[in-house]
């Protein structure tokens, strides 16, 4: 029980320590992610808090070529990149909530960049 509020409070610390960061520089769009154990999710989310642009791995299933969890993220971020492209949006903040930065996350992170998001 004990590690697991351990856990919960560490989480929580770094889900501050990221909105804060991310909150400071608001003139640009936030790229917020959310990883589900079977998805992942993604959006850009404007200054006034409306979605500009969304995406989730449930819409790239259909292709066959992605192996894996970690592939289909960065499918995942390119593919939003083209749809921020397609709305004029060059620079985002990244905003990874309390995930970790390693493994889907930063997948998704690297696809938007080649993509040619800049964050």
């Amino acid at each position: 029980m004990k590690s697991r509020t351990i856990r919960k409070d560490k989480s929580l610390r770094r889900k501050t320590r990221v909105a804060y960061k991310v909150g400071s520089s608001s003139d640009r769009p936030r790229l917020y992610v959310f990883r589900s154990n079977k998805y992942i999710y993604a959006q850009i989310i404007d200054s006034s808090g409306n979605t500009v642009a969304g995406i989730s791995s449930k819409s790239l299933e259909s292709d066959k070529s992605a192996k894996g969890n970690i592939d289909i993220s960065f499918k995942t971020g390119k593919a939003l990149a083209e749809k921020a492209k397609g709305k004029n949006i060059q620079e985002v903040v990244f905003n990874r909530g309390s995930y970790k930065y390693h493994g889907r996350i930063k997948a998704l992170a690297d696809g938007a960049r080649d993509g040619g998001l800049k964050f």
